[in-house]
């Protein structure tokens, strides 16, 4: 059985279906190549969250900028770890040019595909970072076997201390009812003074754990101007 066909099971897709992606165009938009998984993956979830809005993984047809695939944040994000790559600050396990972030958590770490070989995209294995922190880890596997042992429990990551708490769920994502703007350039804010900003402003949020969506889509609004 295919991991995307335990996935599935696991975690039913949406009805009905996403719209189709014209793969041609994004990779040409991107440059390279996608792993299949990748794409029959985004086919049949579309954009959205995995495991009680935890986990996201950036689409294509991403409703914000944040989240888009072809968007300006995978760029973005490896120019930061550049920077920090070159200064020594939490540095990365790999080259920069070779980490392409391709999605993230409520909890402020990111995914990225370690894109080596360039040429071979079905090798391409998973690296999660801590939120603003020098941890990395390296999942030995594509991105479809990695959301079915975090959704199913058998993942044990200390970089992902909430995974044994998350559903085995799917959420489509939903265009805001405002308008999102270009993302800041600045580095990614620790979650910390997310949750500073959120209770200065009267949103209830817990000490630890997962940051509502709500509140970080308000973080994210009011600090894009």
């Amino acid at each position: 059985m295919s991991d995307l066909s335990v996935l599935t099971r696991l975690c039913p897709p949406p009805q009905p279906p996403p719209a189709p992606v014209d793969w041609g165009r994004v990779e040409a938009e991107l440059g390279m190549r996608l792993p299949e998984d990748y794409k029959q993956l985004a086919s049949v979830y579309g954009p959205g969250s995995y495991g009680g809005d935890y986990i996201t993984i950036y689409h294509p047809h991403g409703v914000t900028l944040y989240v888009n695939l072809t968007g300006p944040m995978p760029s973005r994000i490896r120019e930061h770890l550049q920077r920090d790559y070159e200064q020594g600050v939490y540095p990365a396990p790999y080259d920069p040019p070779h980490l392409f972030a391709m999605g993230g958590t409520d909890g402020g770490q990111r995914l990225f595909w370690i894109t080596e070989p360039e040429n071979a995209p079905d090798a391409w294995r998973i690296a999660v970072n801590e939120d603003k922190g020098p941890n990395w880890a390296t999942y030995e596997g594509n991105l479809t076997a990695f959301l079915v042992d975090a959704l199913s429990g058998q993942m044990d990551f200390p970089q992902f201390p909430n995974l044994r708490e998350i559903p085995a769920d799917f959420t489509p994502a939903v265009k805001p009812p405002f308008e999102v703007g270009d993302p800041p350039t600045r580095e990614p804010v620790n979650t910390d003074d997310i949750r500073n900003w959120a209770r200065a402003n009267g949103f209830q949020v817990p000490s630890r754990g997962r940051i509502p969506r709500e509140v970080r889509e308000a973080w994210e609004q009011s600090h894009t101007a």
